[in-house]
């Protein structure tokens, strides 16, 4: 890049030399531009990022008799190397775009990702914590409360065992889930045919 802006340059000094100073005659010409610089976007990995291209007004040039008398050759080789020095001024200053937009996205996301880390991810962990000590804590309450209703039922079942056990029990009612046991064959009268 440096080279080929002191080989525009140094080209300069030649035409001029050769030609003699054309820059008065260069600014009398009508100002308009032949060549401008357009921005477009360009979207790399979610990023957007401008970028430079050169486009061509089709604007004539005025100019084109400059050196008639001497040192058209030198002029013409000025107007390609600055063409040249243009073109990779537009490359250059798409890339430090590019890199300086690229540099921000990547900032903000490392601010992201140490947010991420040092913060959210944390805060998630004590609260998974907590609901894990909060469940282990209702299991051992219900694990109780279960213990509890088995040693009622117990209890219950062994009083009921007890009650039964001290109730004498009528002859030939021994067995309850009978359905025969539930009539006592000495309350019946003897029935006469």
């Amino acid at each position: 890049m440096a080279g080929d802006a002191s080989a525009a340059y140094f080209s300069l000094t030649q035409a001029e030399y050769a030609a003699g100073n054309f820059k008065q005659k260069v600014s009398e010409g009508s100002m308009t531009a032949r060549i401008r610089v357009g921005a477009g976007v360009d979207n790399v990995a979610g990023v957007k990022l401008p970028v430079f291209s050169k486009y061509e007004t089709g604007a004539s040039a005025d100019n084109q008799s400059l050196g008639l008398v001497g040192g058209g050759k030198k002029i013409v080789a000025v107007r390609e190397k600055f063409s040249n020095l243009l073109d990779m001024l537009i490359k250059l200053a798409s890339l430090q775009t590019s890199f300086q937009t690229l540099d921000e996205a990547m900032k903000v996301t490392n601010r992201r990702v140490n947010a991420l880390e040092n913060v959210t991810i944390p805060k998630i962990e004590v609260t998974l914590a907590y609901i894990g000590r909060e469940l282990d804590e209702l299991e051992r309450e219900d694990f109780t409360r279960l213990k509890l209703v088995q040693g009622k039922k117990e209890a219950e079942q062994k009083a009921e065992a007890k009650r039964k056990a001290a109730m004498p029990q009528a002859p030939g009612k021994e067995n309850e889930a009978d359905i025969t046991a539930q009539f006592d064959a000495g309350d019946d009268v003897d029935v006469v045919f």
